[in-house]
């Protein structure tokens, strides 16, 4: 007699899926249209019309017409006098709600402003999101920068120092599965220029601790990165970065932003049990 726990398994039953892990494997096509719908309006500089956002997003126009109508009504999306869509009021609600509730985001807020080294710079606290880094976070400062680090902006991460700060705990095969091939992705002549340039980087930064960006994200700007860690992550959870315009700084006041962006990142990864 063959026990139950022994018994082979029924070549004529499919072995069930965990009702968890299925809905994880089969996205729901609805959902994954409005939110690449949410994303071109959150992209835009400017409200786009019904025709523009169906070619962005190579979607029929009914079938556009009918996420815009539903995602007005939610409050997402809103369509002014003339007839173009922008992003609606309830998306700052879950921004407002996003910031509240994210530990690592209230942790830079009030460390940011406690740094007099930082005081006159733009700092910002960003995550990896894909091969780019995304900006949650910027505390403005009194010099004049040729970026404007916007909330919710994107770049590569591969040419920013918050990006290669957070790509330097990964190693070299997870950082090309992730960036895949950056030649040509750069934005100044500066820019690395291939991914093998950018994992010969990566080992500078793992043995020194912090990253920089040498003019790769705008000609003139200097900036530095470190990364930020949460308790029982082994990645980091973001990275915190400072910019600078290169030919103000000094080599003792470069060495201090650079002091002074780990002292933040460190501070922020306590708060976060890193």
């Amino acid at each position: 007699m063959v026990s139950r726990m022994d018994a082979p398994d029924n070549p004529t039953r499919p072995a069930r899926t965990p009702p968890d892990q299925a809905s994880a494997a089969r996205p729901v096509p609805a959902v994954e249209r409005a939110i690449a719908l949410l994303d071109a309006l959150a992209g835009a500089r400017a409200p786009q019309g019904l025709a523009a956002l169906a070619r962005a997003l190579a979607l029929p126009k009914s079938s556009v017409h009918g996420l815009l109508s539903t995602l007005a009504a939610a409050g997402l999306a809103r369509r002014d006098a003339d007839g173009q869509f922008a992003l609606g009021p309830k998306a700052l609600q879950w921004a407002e709600a996003y910031a509240a509730q994210s530990d690592v985001l209230r942790a830079f807020h009030r460390h940011a402003t406690r740094m007099p080294a930082l005081g006159e710079e733009t700092i910002m606290l960003a995550m990896l999101d894909g091969p780019d880094v995304r900006y949650l976070a910027c505390r403005q400062g009194t010099r004049p920068l040729a970026v404007n680090f916007r909330v919710g902006g994107r770049f590569p991460a591969a040419i920013t120092s918050s990006g290669k700060a957070m790509l330097a705990s990964l190693d070299d095969e997870a950082v090309q599965r992730r960036v895949g091939d950056i030649s040509g992705t750069g934005l100044t002549r500066h820019s690395v220029a291939s991914t093998p340039a950018l994992l010969r980087q990566l080992a500078r930064i793992r043995r020194q601790g912090w990253a920089t960006d040498d003019e790769e994200t705008a000609e003139g700007m200097q900036c530095f990165g470190a990364a930020v860690f949460a308790a029982q992550q082994p990645e980091p959870v973001a990275a915190v970065a400072v910019s600078a315009i290169k030919a103000q700084l000094s080599a003792p006041r470069r060495d201090e932003l650079v002091a002074a962006i780990r002292s933040l990142a460190r501070t922020v990864s306590d708060e976060l049990g890193g």
